[in-house]
């Protein structure tokens, strides 16, 4: 089973507006905005409004979607409410010993005990050398949350080493937490990752840290093959006051073969850049997931 992160356990909407939450309100110079309806949720904005279908065979699907076989128990392993009430030592023993959906849940539960030495140490452990996938992406996930003094030497090997490209993706959401401003040199080599949701990720990590200055990136990225990284290409350019910038969002909302990152270029070109920028936080935040198994960091269960 893929979780295929878009967890970004990373964020709110598909189509990753990343105004859900304001990362500046405890800032004494920072000028409070009133809120206002977050546009990317009219249902009139969504593609196929007030079309009529005559059956789901006319649905058509324009976005990387993954179908494959998962059991119940494989559906609800990221569900860590069965072993709310367990010990670190009892979770460990999961860890070691358990069925994989065990070792999964394990894996995120441990997140929330005090981060022991032995946590960090099985954690680290499993990050870089489970056979499981999914285990490997939420021991990292796990270890940024504790903070762990290695967190960020373990998330860095692994965006440079797993041979899972959803695994590398959480490594960079990681460098994110851990160190936004001190892994940019990382976030810089992945922009060229041959996955999109590393590219992705990493142009998200830059735009925080870099605002403006990210805007020759971003340009180039609008053009990448995956519409998922056109789509933050738009969403990063609406946040860039220059003419460049709005010339590429034309382009894209007018010519691109994506409806979705057309739809996203008008959108941008519609906001305030200094606005936009000041309430960004794109889709690598903590939040909600809405359905069992799913990640926000690429927000796409596997089905």
């Amino acid at each position: 089973m893929s979780h295929n992160h878009d967890h970004d356990h990373d964020c709110g909407c598909d189509s990753g507006c990343g105004c859900e939450s304001n990362p500046y309100s405890d800032d004494p110079e920072y000028e409070e905005i009133e809120e206002e309806p977050d546009p990317q949720l009219d249902p009139r904005k969504s593609p196929g409004f007030d079309h009529t279908l005559d059956s789901l065979a006319d649905i058509e699907v324009g976005r990387d979607v993954t179908l494959g076989e998962m059991t119940p128990d494989e559906l609800t392993a990221s569900d860590t409410d069965p072993v709310a009430d367990a010990s670190a030592r009892e979770l460990l023993a999961d860890l070691e010993d358990g069925s994989k959906t065990e070792r999964r849940r394990a894996t995120l539960a441990l997140a929330e005990t005090d981060g022991s030495a032995a946590v960090v140490s099985a954690l680290s452990q499993v990050a870089l050398g489970d056979d499981d996938s999914d285990v490997r992406q939420f021991a990292i996930e796990s270890l940024a949350k504790l903070r762990a003094d290695d967190a960020g030497d373990v998330a860095l090997a692994i965006s440079h080493d797993d041979e899972d490209p959803w695994v590398r993706a959480e490594a960079l959401v990681a460098l994110d937490r851990i160190d936004r401003e001190g892994y940019a040199e990382r976030m810089e080599a992945a922009l060229t990752d041959d996955h999109h949701a590393a590219r992705r990720n990493a142009l998200i990590s830059l735009f925080k840290v870099r605002g403006e200055d990210i805007e020759d990136d971003a340009i180039e990225m609008a053009t990448d093959p995956s519409e998922r990284v056109r789509e933050w290409a738009a969403h990063v350019l609406g946040g860039i006051d220059d003419d460049r910038a709005r010339r590429t969002l034309e382009g894209m909302a007018t010519s691109d073969d994506s409806d979705i990152v057309a739809l996203t270029a008008r959108h941008a070109r519609s906001v305030d850049p200094a606005r936009f920028r000041r309430r960004f936080t794109g889709a690598m935040e903590e939040g909600d997931t809405l359905l069992p198994g799913e990640d926000l960091l690429n927000r796409q269960p596997t089905l």
